[in-house]
């Protein structure tokens, strides 16, 4: 379970992180258009773009490896103690995940947001492309969208598109938690979730079956789901919105 509990978040931070870079870019792209400086002396040239959406690397690279770590570290706290052959009810299950996923999410002043992008600005500079001084309006860029990581909107979203990510994963865990035809076990929530347990060394390979279903799907069902949430989709619509505005010429 250690490994593949990592990649639900990390998914929808790869999901999220890249369509905000897409709408803050967007919206740079727009104030290039619409008031000529395009030809000139545009915002957002092509380097300035191939630069500031290479950033998302530090997810790929050191921001992987450390959320690895620390979703590691959470498991053995959580459950290091179990035995293999302990048995856990879905409940049991899902308060277990619960705890896990809380430790992960208030490990840093910056919860999730420092696995997405580099904390200094030369760490920024060695995973985007080797930025220099002289690249300024990368630079803004980049400290733009770290504020917008930081930000409590971009926390509210995460924290529904995780609930989801999590809910679904706990749907498909309940189908290996039912009873067997004939059982006498309650089949009524929630009585049910406590009805049937499965010893531990049995729950680890499901849930990493899971987990790896529900990521490497192909369409992904499951990102589209999140894209077509009304929260999420306002929340693009505002990030594009407040990089699209003349006021940004100023800044």
């Amino acid at each position: 379970m250690e490994p593949g509990s990592g990649l639900v978040p990390v998914k929808i931070c790869l999901v999220f992180f890249f369509q905000m870079q897409l709408n803050i870019i967007g919206g740079y792209l727009y104030l290039d258009n619409s008031v000529g400086k395009s030809i000139t002396n545009p915002l957002a040239p092509a380097d300035v773009q191939q630069q500031y959406l290479s950033s998302i690397q530090h997810l790929l690279g050191d921001g992987l490896n450390e959320l690895i770590t620390v979703v590691k570290r959470a498991v053995q706290r959580s459950l290091g103690s179990v035995s293999l052959k302990q048995s856990l009810s879905l409940l049991e299950l899902e308060q277990q995940l619960s705890w896990i996923r809380a430790e992960v999410e208030s490990d840093s002043e910056r919860p999730m947001s420092r696995f997405l992008l580099a904390d200094d600005e030369n760490a920024l500079a060695e995973q985007a492309c080797g930025l220099t001084e002289n690249d300024v309006m990368t630079i803004r860029l980049l400290n733009e969208t770290r504020d917008m990581l930081d930000s409590p909107d971009f926390g509210t979203i995460l924290n529904i598109c995780l609930n989801r990510a999590f809910s679904l994963l706990l749907d498909n865990l309940a189908e290996f938690f039912r009873p067997p035809p004939g059982d006498s076990a309650p089949n009524s929530a929630p009585d049910s979730l406590a009805a049937v347990s499965l010893p531990l060394a049995k729950i680890v390979p499901i849930i990493n079956g899971q987990i790896n279903s529900i990521c490497s799907e192909t369409p992904s069902l499951f990102v589209q789901d999140l894209l077509l949430n009304d929260q999420v989709k306002e929340f693009a619509a505002n990030v594009y919105e407040s990089f699209s505005t003349p006021q940004e010429l100023q800044k």
